[in-house]
């Protein structure tokens, strides 16, 4: 095998399959990524759950397949100068040369490699930083809890033409509405990812233009979800379990509105919580077109901060785990927020707003719950 490629093509392929390689491998061979040099080259990745592939233009001078160690390509490919990149394996071992730059990369056992599943059938496209954005938003949401798998995903809802992405760690819940366009108009599908991996894709892919969607018919025993953008691929197998029904968690009537600069809301909350810790709530007061932030009590640090905003309602007195609080408000993506009460004890619904007295944007909806505090 004998290849030369330039760098920037090489390290942006790197760092895509490198997402997928497996931290606790249960086999040696999935520490590597496979490079396939043929009429392309064709980088591999898997840890069996996730797989990544991504294909870039080369000049071949000899074709080959090599298995090399993951970590340690990708480290290398980021420190590469700006120069033409020769691959070339002589015996059991890679050569590597950008210009005076010269690295020798040992190669691990091909053949214990495990075939990687192909990518099912298209099942529609959607623009890819819509998709990206999407995805960001709802996965501040999901849990990190990993002995309570179905809370770290993002479940996805097709119905015909709009996609619903929700997410949830049982303290708030995060749901987007997409458009997209699916090859069968009456497509009606649903699948649950984990959060890190889709938000690791949407980060990559959101440079270009749109990204394909495959998701597995219900009979496919790998239950395999795959995305597509220029020439990279992953497919992801889904989690087990339900995803919790959450519909009914989104309120149809308010009690009182607030509207709010997200900017200056997001300054006050991150001041007043200084002295809390993420135990410790900020306790909010809505009432008179005023808002009233508290944190700390007795003989603890204390800190408090008045904002005018626009109010309308029933005076509410609650209080939120101020960091579930700043990751709503810097999702939202928007100049204002709208955040909607049906009592002081219940959850606040927050979505965005363009402009202060515009409507609001309910494609994105983010309910916090409360949380007690000392009186």
């Amino acid at each position: 095998m004998k290849f030369s490629v330039d760098s920037a093509g090489l390290t942006d392929s790197v760092n895509w399959v490198s997402r997928s390689l497996s931290t606790r491998p249960i086999m040696t061979a999935l520490l590597g990524i496979v490079i396939d040099a043929q009429k392309d080259v064709t980088l591999s990745a898997s840890d069996l759950e996730t797989s990544a592939k991504s294909s870039f233009n080369a000049e071949i001078k000899e074709p080959g397949r090599v298995l090399v160690p993951g970590r340690l390509l990708t480290e290398i490919s980021k420190a590469l100068p700006n120069k033409t990149v020769t691959f070339q394996l002589e015996g059991s071992r890679v050569l590597v040369t950008a210009g005076s730059a010269k690295f020798t990369l040992p190669t691990l056992p091909l053949n214990e490699y495990p075939n990687l599943p192909n990518l099912p059938e298209t099942s529609g496209t959607i623009a890819s930083e819509l998709f990206a954005t999407a995805v960001n938003q709802v996965a501040v949401a999901a849990g990190r809890d990993d002995s309570l798998p179905t809370l770290t995903g993002i479940h996805i809802d097709i119905t015909k033409e709009t996609i619903t992405l929700a997410a949830t760690d049982r303290y708030r819940l995060a749901v987007r509405e997409i458009n997209w366009t699916p090859n069968d108009p009456e497509l009606t599908t649903t699948a649950l990812l984990r959060a890190r991996t889709l938000a690791d894709a949407a980060r990559t892919i959101a440079n270009t233009k749109n990204v394909s969607i495959s998701i597995a018919p219900t009979s496919n025993n790998e239950r395999l979800v795959g995305f597509a953008s220029d020439a990279k691929t992953m497919t992801s197998r889904q989690l087990d379990g339900s995803f919790p029904p959450y519909r009914h968690l989104l309120p149809s009537e308010t009690s009182a509105n607030a509207v709010i600069e997200v900017a200056k809301l997001l300054d006050s909350v991150r001041r007043v919580a200084l002295v809390t810790d993420k135990t410790v709530p900020l306790r909010l007061k809505f009432n008179n077109n005023t808002l009233q932030l508290e944190a700390g009590a007795g003989d603890e640090a204390q800190a408090t901060e008045e904002l005018e905003i626009n109010y309308n309602g029933e005076a509410i007195d609650i209080a939120f785990n101020p960091t579930f609080l700043t990751d709503g408000l810097s999702a939202l993506g928007t100049a204002y927020v709208n955040i909607a009460f049906t009592g002081s004890n219940k959850p606040a619904m927050l979505t965005g707003k363009s402009k202060a007295d515009g409507s609001a944007d309910t494609s994105f909806r983010y309910l916090l719950m409360p949380m007690r505090y000392a009186s």
